[in-house]
């Protein structure tokens, strides 16, 4: 990792643009940002001198989103290495500190890490950084190793909540689902909790919460415990949110089993975005030359960052799929007369306002190549006989057709040795529409999956999420008009209040709209995220949006981490 591209290594310049995006909602979420960021400084300047980080290679996209290099380089940040066993590479500094998940096996590598640089000399300080919280069995097994002693410092960072964008909040917690619904682990809960708590400290206390499921009443008994705990101090900070809503990922296991159509989702279930970054075949992007007859395409991926700080993005990721070709034709024949605007431009004062003009026009023309690019990508996908079969028999099964039967599409893709979560999203989703699968059906499925090793893929049809439809029904008019629903879907369903000091009571003006914070607990997907986005920006919604989730995720990559993986 000593040659690691941060994602902010571009400039001051490129991330202060970056960060507004997170201020263009009713809810500044850079405050958040900039307090996460004010702890990690402090930290760092605990360690006197030159510095190394050491990565847990799964922080360094969390990071990326709240720490730029230039942030790291001013604290005398050196070098940067990812986490690896044997010996680290080498680096004339004085500090060498380890940011790092609270997980048993790293703490081996860390060891043989530290052990080794006492071996090379001269002596270096040591320090860990648990991300989000410090653990006592793995502090146990550091000193079980024989290195314990040698960390100066051993803090926690609460990364508990990252901004993605204006109205969006992860955790980011992959194993979140697995822990919380089949493992009975609370940790998870926990965090999300403690990033509340830290939400209401920055924003203000939330007068009503309103939750639906065990997960939820455990996370909302938490805050409350919290809250007890730190009686002494009033919260004096106007509040901005109206309502919380919790909600337990398993009151709708159906929503992020089918496959996404909105342009952000497609483009997740496709190719994956991971922490607001995708990474794309490159030869859609290669720079068309004359006579070079198509030779030397790049091989490196094309990486590109996607949020709301692109305009065009922003227009166009909440639409379905189907919309979004007329978008881009009308933005080209836009960018096109703009250019030709430079014809006109005759006076010094025109010309002078023109090139003035100029480096945005080039900004959305170059928006305008890529995204064009990408939706040519996801075509070839999505006109596919291949796609259009999945398409059909997930519609089949939310309909509600042939659920009790051996399905012949997932016959002949087990057959056809197509990828492992594929099929398997396939047949969750079928014994999600069935209530579940009747056992000889099930047994079927076993014995065919076990003759063919298999690999990753998806599919993909568009209804109403039902975990959208419980947010906007609790809106309007009312989760009272829906008890005999609520008792029907899975967990307890609830309200408590939470009682604001005078003086601080919420007086909404005439045609200002609620906003309401909703927590998935186990995941949310892009699609729900666009649904709920929708919501916000009905004209007479009365309720706007910020969601925030343990995970974003889509159907793969839910199936993929519940299956077991070293670490």
């Amino acid at each position: 990792m000593g040659g690691w591209k941060h994602p902010a290594r571009g400039g001051r310049g490129r991330w202060a643009k970056m960060a507004a995006h997170l201020s263009y909602g009713r809810v500044n979420l850079n405050v958040l940002r900039e307090a996460v960021r004010r702890e990690l400084r402090e930290f760092l300047d605990k360690c006197a001198g030159s510095k190394a980080i050491v990565w847990d290679e799964y922080l360094t996209g969390p990071f990326g989103l709240i720490a730029q290099y230039s942030l790291l380089k001013e604290h005398e940040v050196e070098k940067m290495f990812t986490l690896k066993g044997s010996r680290l590479p080498a680096a004339d500094v004085k500090n060498i500190i380890f940011f790092v998940r609270p997980r048993l096996e790293l703490m081996d590598i860390i060891a043989e890490n530290v052990l080794s640089e006492d071996r090379r000399g001269p002596a270096r300080d040591f320090h860990i950084l648990f991300v989000p919280r410090r653990s006592l069995l793995c502090e146990q097994r550091l000193k079980d190793l024989g290195v314990l002693g040698s960390f100066i410092h051993r803090e926690e960072y609460s990364l508990d909540l990252i901004p993605f964008d204006g109205d969006l909040l992860s955790m980011e917690s992959e194993g979140a689902f697995k822990e919380c619904y089949l493992e009975s682990d609370q940790t998870s809960l926990y965090h999300a909790a403690k990033g509340l708590m830290t939400l209401q400290a920055l924003y203000g206390t939330i007068p009503q919460i309103f939750g639906k499921g065990e997960c939820a009443r455990q996370v909302a008994n938490m805050m409350i415990r919290m809250k007890r705990e730190f009686t002494g101090s009033q919260n004096s900070v106007f509040p901005v949110f109206d309502n919380l809503l919790l909600l337990d990922r398993n009151v709708d296991l159906l929503t992020p089993l089918a496959t996404q159509l909105t342009y952000e989702g497609l483009i997740d279930e496709i190719y994956g975005i991971q922490n607001s970054y995708v990474k794309l075949p490159p030869e859609k992007f290669a720079p068309k030359k004359q006579g070079d007859g198509g030779k030397d395409l790049p091989i490196e991926a094309k990486k590109l960052q996607l949020n709301s700080a692109e305009e065009l993005y922003a227009e166009i990721r909440d639409k379905n799929f189907n919309a979004v070709g007329s978008v881009l034709s009308k933005k080209a024949k836009v960018i096109s007369a703009a250019f030709e605007e430079r014809h006109n431009a005759k006076t010094v004062g025109e010309i002078k306002q023109f090139v003035s003009q100029l480096p945005h026009m080039q900004a959305a023309r170059g928006s305008l190549a890529n995204h064009t690019s990408i939706a040519e990508l996801i075509k070839d996908v999505t006109t596919s006989e291949d796609f259009f079969d999945k398409l059909t028999v997930e519609q089949e099964f939310m309909s509600g057709i042939d659920t009790d039967k051996v399905n012949s599409y997932i016959e002949d893709c087990i057959a056809q040795k197509h990828p492992l979560i594929k099929v398997l999203r396939l047949v969750c989703l079928q014994s999600v529409c069935n209530s579940g699968l009747k056992q000889k059906v099930l047994d079927y499925y076993k014995r065919e999956i076990l003759q063919n090793p298999t690999d990753i893929s998806y599919v993909y049809s568009g209804y109403a999420p039902l975990s959208v439809r419980l947010a906007q029904l609790l809106s309007r008019p009312g989760w009272r008009s829906i008890e005999e629903v609520l008792r029907i879907l899975p967990g307890p369903h609830f309200e408590e209040r939470q009682p604001l000091p005078t003086g601080l009571q919420k007086k909404r003006q005439p045609g200002e709209n609620r906003v309401t914070l909703i927590f998935f607990l186990g995941g949310v997907t892009f699609a729900e995220i666009a649904a709920l986005r929708f919501l916000s920006q009905l004209e007479d919604g009365g309720t706007e949006y910020v969601i925030a989730t343990t995970k974003l995720m889509n159907g793969d990559s839910w199936i993929e981490s519940l299956m077991e993986r070293p670490f």
